[in-house]
């Protein structure tokens, strides 16, 4: 494989395969000595959050929509839900006519289009199976986890054109985002065998998800139930092209572009954002900026952090799984410069993590994080970072 040669060429080759996670715990997280809270305030929960960030009580974890009408709109295992009251109570209606065959999993995405169209992507925990990573072959041969898409033409009231589009065992879906000219792109998923590592694909569609169309797979190689390239995000940029940010263990987010709407995807190679093995959220806001919220390689002011992998099960190379603090950045210019980093939550509890971002810009330059895992439900103003640096 091509890419593998060129990976081997500059010393890289990546494992990476994502196992279901089970807890804070389960991932050994390793609690910063120190914790610097000054200036800030702690969550209901424990979770420093700067001056400038306040916590919104109650909130479900989303992904989330804005509604035409000033709702908010967001999904759990079997119901969409509506909320007129932001957030603090919400109405449910079925997504499935056979809701015992589905559930819908943790990571989704959700857009809602300009003709008036939901869209919801997910892989469904219901027809998980197979799942027996054996140490002696370094797989887990056969692992399904199906990714699907449904679409809604009334607010998210009812769901139509259920489609199961691949089988493979499906990591995560992280984003979905509608182009320019009303394409819909969104990312997932495919794990790949002998030996197991995970990959990324994209799916695209030009008619508000009736149809889909599957990209090339981004297999960058490795070994390992958390091997590969994974969790990715992305956004279109002002020249038309697609840009991708994906999840990696070699201490940075790597990148990729796509030209023509996420049919095909080339270029890939580090960027300079040194980023622990976890997902970030890339969006556009209505300023016209890019936001990048993620979690770094090490803690602020910190130079070293406990690895984990480099043994060919969890992944071929050791790599940071820091995950105490959230970090937010800023760019005027597509990406070429950015604000300065700030961190704007971490954990004060050892065991806990605060990632997997969700980002909603509730009104312009108002913008609401949740997370996964650690139960962040924040608001902050773009105004505040943007000024600060």
């Amino acid at each position: 494989m091509k890419t593998k040669l060129i990976l081997a060429s500059v010393l890289i080759i990546v494992s990476f395969g994502l196992r279901p996670l089970k807890s804070n715990a389960a991932l050994n997280f390793v609690f910063a000595d120190t914790v610097n809270t000054k200036g800030g305030k702690l969550t209901t929960n424990g979770v420093w959050i700067a001056k400038n960030v306040k916590e919104i009580n109650g909130l479900k974890m989303g992904p989330f929509i804005n509604l035409p009408d000033g709702s908010l709109l967001t999904v759990d295992s079997i119901y969409s839900f509506i909320s007129k009251d932001n957030g603090k109570t919400w109405k449910s209606y079925p997504i499935f006519n056979e809701p015992d065959k589905f559930a819908i999993r943790i990571e989704r995405a959700l857009v809602y289009t300009k003709s008036g169209t939901i869209i919801l992507a997910f892989a469904n925990d219901k027809e998980k199976a197979n799942w027996n990573w054996q140490k002696d072959i370094r797989d887990s041969p056969g692992a399904i986890l199906p990714t699907y898409a449904v679409r809604s033409l009334d607010g998210g009231k009812t769901w139509t054109n259920l489609q199961k589009l691949h089988d493979d065992w499906t990591g995560a879906i992280r984003d979905m985002i509608e182009t320019k000219d009303g394409k819909v792109v969104f990312t997932s998923m495919m794990m790949r065998h002998n030996p197991g590592r995970h990959a990324v694909v994209t799916y695209t569609s030009s008619d508000d998800g009736k149809n889909w169309k599957r990209s090339n797979i981004i297999d960058l190689g490795g070994v390992g139930n958390h091997g590969g390239v994974t969790e990715s995000t992305l956004e279109q940029l002002r020249d038309g092209r697609l840009w991708m940010l994906l999840r990696t263990n070699w201490g940075k987010f790597w990148e990729t572009y796509s030209s023509d709407n996420g049919i095909n995807w080339g270029a890939y190679k580090a960027t300079d954002f040194d980023a622990s093995s976890a997902p970030g959220m890339l969006k556009r806001l209505k300023s016209g900026r890019l936001v990048l919220i993620w979690n770094r390689y090490y803690p602020q002011g910190k130079t070293d952090y406990p690895l984990r992998g480099g043994d060919n099960q969890w992944s071929e190379v050791p790599v940071s799984n820091h995950r105490e603090e959230l970090t937010i950045k800023f760019s005027e210019d597509d990406g070429k410069t950015w604000t300065k980093p700030t961190v704007f939550a971490k954990t004060t509890k050892k065991g806990t993590q605060i990632s997997y971002p969700y980002l909603l810009e509730r009104n312009p330059g108002e913008l609401w994080v949740t997370t996964m895992f650690g139960d962040l439900r924040v608001k902050l103003y773009e105004k505040d970072f943007i000024n600060k640096n």
